[in-house]
């Protein structure tokens, strides 16, 4: 039974404003006649649209287009046959059968919040844990590997994949621009168009912590490591035709796909194991493990499953969980740790830097963002603060530390810290043992027949209305990575129409036509 409220007649279900008024008319403003002119005093409908125009916070700039549900993470205990506290000291591991809270948000790259779900792209994979020790986020990709390995080149990555400053169209020049560019790109652009560059959702998608971290144990010893999903439902892509088709369907199909999965019942999920390696530049290697251009070959570097994650929940509220949950990669808890992975060490300030532009100050204090313990901080201040972070017993003057005055005091180290030796000269230079395109070439023989036919046609395409001196930087790197890649590469080049436009999404195939198809299909209307 609804309850009623006798000093104002206001049930459970009444709207009101955010004061808490109840409303009653909220159809009509409050007018001179029923005609108007309306008056400055229409306090309701001014709280009402004032905040409807401050409903948008800043999109990101990268990962806008996205999907969440929560679930849970149910660690094996094990790497192998060994106790997974051999190799580290995080909580969140330890204990077979232990469950921790989990929220996830899935993402297109590029484009913005409301872009097809079929655009050929990356796609974000971000797992917020809710610790006992507090959140560790997990924020990767699908593909294993990245386009650069240096952070400094990250700004003008994303101004080259995204539209044209002056025509607001993505540009597949500007695209192979920077990509003939940078030779780092190869083994990614061989991911991105193959078919492996749209995934037909996201419950059948892998997911890679991509970034190398570290593991640390008790006794301050660490590892190196990769983190890698494996959806249990198996893996499945699309061609640049499927996922048109699809598109014209219905552009928002990934997210209606979780959605309805979580809501009859038929929970995703993702089996999570690592790659490790000691710490360490490891010469022996044709490449540099902190780079994440490269994949650490799996022959040399077993696969450990080490837990599963089950999603089983959707959110109640799509911009107060999914838009304003907020990832970083710097947030870790103790036993895990950064590598020296220069991308890692550029995304790790990004990532929150970015979370304090679009959210506020205090985005730790929303519930999607806090951890599930309790907070105790000497922070307070900033937009949309709504409490301190208050330890039971503390004394509420004492904001600083170190105090003797009943303040907070640092914890107390758990397991012997991890402080490796480093030397060197302060330099600006690449890594060495660059390797650029031997496993773009090694993933290219690793496809199936029809995954290289795609790739193929998909690079032709759209590297055909590209300037000579880009198709040949690319065609070079083709015939280094291996010999048939190169030679049909550049056979397709040499039959192909160049004289189409370069504006239009990546692989896309009939875009060139697309405004002249509207105006010829177009039905002549007469004015009214």
């Amino acid at each position: 039974m609804t309850k009623q409220n006798d000093s104002t007649h206001q049930q459970d279900t009444t709207l009101t404003n955010r004061q808490g008024h109840p409303i009653t008319n909220n159809q009509n403003l409050r007018t001179v006649g029923n005609r108007g002119p309306a008056t400055l005093e229409n306090y309701d409908f001014l709280e009402k649209i004032s905040h409807f125009d401050r409903e948008r916070i800043p999109e990101r700039v990268v990962h806008a287009r996205g999907a969440g549900a929560h679930g849970y993470f149910e660690t094996y205990g094990v790497v192998g046959d060994e106790p997974i506290s051999n190799y580290t000291r995080a909580k969140v591991f330890q204990d077979k059968g232990k469950q921790t809270p989990v929220f996830v948000r899935f993402s297109t790259v590029i484009h913005g919040g409301h872009s097809p779900e079929t655009l050929r792209d990356p796609r974000g994979f971000a797992v917020k844990f809710y610790t006992e020790d507090g959140n560790w986020d997990l924020v990767g990709n699908n593909l294993k590997i990245f386009f650069i390995r240096d952070a400094m080149k990250f700004p003008d990555m994303i101004h080259a994949f995204k539209p044209d400053p002056i025509t607001n169209l993505q540009r597949v020049e500007r695209f192979f621009d920077f990509c003939a560019s940078s030779p780092e790109t190869f083994h990614m652009v061989t991911l991105v168009y193959s078919p492996w560059g749209i995934p037909a959702n996201y419950r059948m998608m892998q997911g890679s912590g991509v970034n190398t971290y570290k593991w640390v144990n008790n006794e301050g010893k660490a590892v190196l490591v990769k983190y890698h999903w494996e959806p249990l439902q198996g893996i499945k892509n699309l061609t640049q035709q499927e996922a048109e088709e699809i598109q014209k369907e219905n552009f928002n199909h990934a997210t209606q796909d979780l959605y309805d999965a979580i809501a009859r019942g038929e929970y995703p999920e993702w089996e999570l194991n690592i790659q490790f390696m000691e710490d360490g530049p490891h010469p022996e290697l044709d490449f540099d493990p902190l780079d994440d251009t490269k994949l650490w070959p799996n022959d040399q570097f077993p696969w450990y499953p080490i837990g599963k994650m089950v999603l089983n929940k959707n959110p109640e509220d799509y911009f107060a969980e999914v838009e304003q949950a907020a990832f970083g990669t710097g947030v870790l808890v103790d036993g895990l740790d950064f590598s020296d992975d220069k991308m890692l060490q550029g995304r790790t300030f990004s990532y929150s830097d970015t979370q304090r532009h679009r959210v506020g100050a205090n985005y730790l204090q929303l519930p999607i963002n806090a951890p599930k313990k309790h907070v105790a901080t000497n922070q307070s201040g900033g937009q949309m603060m709504y409490k301190r972070d208050l330890a039971h017993g503390q004394n509420p003057h004492i904001n600083y530390e170190p105090s003797m005055l009943n303040g907070l005091k640092e914890a107390t180290q758990s397991g012997k810290e991890y402080t490796p030796y480093i030397e060197g000269n302060l330099v600006r230079e690449s890594i060495d043992r660059q390797n650029n395109t031997k496993q773009a070439g090694e993933t290219y023989r690793n496809f199936e027949q029809w995954e290289r036919d795609e790739l193929l046609t998909n690079l032709i395409r759209d590297l055909s209305v590209c300037h000579v001196d880009i198709q040949k930087a690319m065609l070079a790197l083709a015939e280094e990575a291996d010999e048939e890649y190169g030679r049909l590469l550049k056979a397709g080049l040499q039959k192909a129409q160049n004289d189409a436009s370069a504006s239009k999404p990546l692989g896309n195939i009939e875009g060139n036509e697309a405004p002249k198809d509207a105006i010829n299909k177009g039905h002549d209307a007469e004015p009214y």
